[in-house]
C-alpha cells in the first residue's frame, strides 16, 4: 500500500518544487537587475557638492599665561611655608660664619692666631658673593612678554605669547570677503589629508612649518554657494577640517588684512555663527 501512494505523491511535490524555485528565481534576477540599472544611474551622476580640505593651523603659547590672583596668593603661601620649615642653606650658613669672624675681630681680645683656617687664603665672604649675583642679575634682560605694536597687529605671530592663535584667510566668494580656515579644492588622486597640506603650502607669502595630528578629519561644514557663483551644477562646499600645529617659528611676515592669528575667543569677531559653531567644537584653548 505504501508503495502507489509514494508513486502518485511524488510527481505532485516535485511539481510544487520546481514551480517555487523558478519564480524565486526569477524574483532574484530582475531584482539584481533593477539594482544594477540603479547603480549605473548613481554612478554616472555627478555630485552637486564640491569636496574641501581644510587646516585649523595653532600656534601653541609660547610663554607662562599670567598668574591669577589666586594663584598668587596660593604660590605665595606656598613660599612661606616651604621658607619656614627649611634648614639653612650653605650659603646662609657661610654668611652666620663671616658675621661671627667679625665680630671676633672687633674684639679687645682677638688673637689672629685662632683663624688658622684662614692663614694664607683669599678670604671671600659671603657678601662679596652677593655683591658679584647683584651685577651678574643686573646685566640679564629677559625676553618681553609682549611683542609692543604686535599685540594689536592681527597679521603678526608675535601677538599674544601666552595664548594659542589660530590662522585665518581672507577669501573672495562671490562679491562677499569672508574669514575662513585655510582651505582649497580636492584633486582627484589625493587623500584629504593631502589637500589639507596644500591648502596650507599654497597660501601666498608664506613659509609655515605644521605638523598635523592624525590623518582623519577633526571637524566637517557644509554651505551652499551664492546664487551668482552656482555654476557647472555645484550647489555648494563639503569643508573636511585638520588639525596642525605650528612646529618651526621661522617664517614671512603675512600680508595684512589678508591672514589674521586670533585667540579662541577672538574667532566670533571674524567667522560666520554656523561656521563659528563647527570651529569652536574642535579648537582647544591650551
Amino acid at each position: 500500500m505504501a508503495a502507489p501512494f509514494a508513486r502518485v505523491c511524488q510527481p505532485l511535490w516535485r511539481k510544487i518544487t520546481t514551480a517555487i524555485l523558478s519564480k524565486g528565481v526569477r524574483n532574484v534576477s530582475s531584482t539584481r537587475q533593477q539594482w544594477a540599472k540603479l547603480n549605473v544611474k548613481t554612478a554616472g551622476a555627478a555630485s552637486p557638492w564640491a569636496l574641501h580640505g581644510a587646516v585649523c593651523l595653532q600656534r601653541l603659547p609660547v610663554v607662562s599665561q599670567d598668574r591669577s590672583p589666586i594663584e598668587e596668593d596660593f604660590m605665595e603661601l606656598m613660599r612661606q611655608i616651604e621658607f619656614e620649615k627649611s634648614l639653612l642653606a650653605d650659603h646662609e650658613v657661610k654668611v652666620l660664619e663671616d658675621t661671627a669672624r667679625m665680630s671676633r675681630k672687633q674684639d679687645e681680645d682677638y688673637d689672629s692666631d685662632e683663624e688658622d683656617d684662614y692663614r694664607n687664603k683669599k678670604i671671600v665672604t659671603a657678601q662679596d658673593l652677593e655683591d658679584v649675583w647683584e651685577q651678574n642679575l643686573k646685566q640679564f634682560q629677559p625676553a618681553p612678554r609682549l611683542q609692543g605694536d604686535g599685540e594689536t597687529d592681527m597679521s603678526s605671530l608675535e601677538r599674544c605669547l601666552a595664548d594659542s592663535l589660530v590662522l585665518l584667510v581672507q577669501k573672495d566668494v562671490g562679491s562677499q570677503k569672508i574669514w575662513l580656515l585655510p582651505q582649497i579644492e580636492w584633486q582627484t588622486g589625493e587623500t584629504l589629508r593631502q589637500t589639507a597640506e596644500r591648502a596650507l603650502a599654497s597660501l601666498p607669502g608664506a613659509d609655515l612649518k605644521a605638523t598635523f595630528l592624525g590623518n582623519a578629519p577633526c571637524g566637517f561644514y557644509k554651505y551652499k554657494y551664492p546664487k551668482d557663483v552656482q555654476k557647472e551644477g555645484l550647489v555648494g562646499a563639503k569643508v573636511f577640517f585638520f588639525k596642525a600645529v605650528m612646529s618651526s617659528q621661522k617664517h614671512l611676515p603675512l600680508e595684512k588684512n589678508t591672514f589674521a592669528w586670533v585667540k579662541k575667543d577672538e574667532l566670533q569677531e571674524f567667522l560666520k555663527p554656523e561656521y563659528l559653531k563647527q570651529v569652536r567644537r574642535f579648537i582647544m584653548t591650551l
